[in-house]
């Protein structure tokens, strides 16, 4: 069992480099510009003029600009709403760039995604722990029957909101511990933690995807499969720093610890 768990780690963690190091990973954002800073409509090396309303974006562009929208040259004035897929997927471009809108606490943005970013050319690869089947293990879910939002920090300094769904409780090492953690829309859970590995040994937080609970709300703790945040990759993106309660007192020695 061992060996085939450490098998499928290998694969995943395959699997994880050839993600984030793809045309449009986390490796290729180079800028995400907030529309509020930019009244004037004009975002740092992005052409064309964006300006945002209540519940939507609209680009402003001439042929000078050189943009694309749904694989078309553009000219004239498109109302868009945010981009849901990935980034390759967005539909505004520039050659191999692709901007994507988002839109965070009803404040909306641009992100500039460009295959020959210089994180990416210079990507060697991440540094993860291999598989220990010590770090896999039993874990039950209890929710907390209505969704709770914390404000917590984010990688770019502002505080936002973190939707919490419940308690993932566990023991590792001997000791008792517990997550908050959020439900994805597929029924798995999403962790953001830290441990006292952080900072030192291995990144300042990471990201833990535990799979659906059952009926009876049992899932699999597997720090094997911790993850480097995407902010990790670039310093554009905007992750959330751990909510209260979610950094642990021990050495999780696990999972992915940093780029190389």
């Amino acid at each position: 069992m061992t060996t085939d768990a450490s098998e499928d780690w290998k694969h995943w963690h395959e699997h994880r480099t050839e993600t984030v190091s793809a045309p449009y990973g986390p490796l290729t954002l180079t800028g995400t510009y907030w529309i509020e800073d930019h009244p004037e409509g004009q975002l740092p090396g992005i052409p064309g003029r964006w300006t945002a309303g209540d519940d939507a974006v609209v680009l402003t562009a001439t042929a000078e600009d050189g943009l694309t929208v749904d694989g078309e040259p553009f000219t004239g004035e498109v109302t868009l709403g945010a981009d849901l897929g990935p980034a390759d997927g967005a539909r505004v471009g520039r050659g191999e760039r692709r901007f994507v809108v988002l839109v965070r606490e009803g404040v909306w943005g641009v992100r500039d995604f460009d295959p020959g970013s210089p994180a990416r050319q210079a990507f060697k690869g991440i540094d993860a722990t291999g598989y220990d089947p010590r770090w896999s293990v039993p874990g039950h879910f209890t929710p907390y029957g209505e969704g709770r939002t914390v404000r917590v920090e984010n990688a770019d300094g502002q505080a936002r909101g973190l939707g919490l769904g419940g308690v993932l409780a566990f023991t590792l090492d001997g000791q008792d511990l517990t997550l908050q953690v959020s439900v994805e829309g597929d029924g798995s859970l999403w962790a953001v933690f830290a441990d006292s590995t952080s900072g030192e040994s291995s990144y300042r937080f990471r990201f833990l995807r535990p799979a659906a609970p059952d009926a009876e709300g049992r899932t699999t703790v597997d720090f094997n499969r911790a993850v480097l945040p995407p902010c990790a990759f670039a310093d554009h993106f905007i992750c959330p720093f751990p909510p209260p309660g979610n950094t642990l007192g021990t050495a999780v020695e696990a999972g992915e610890r940093n780029l190389l």
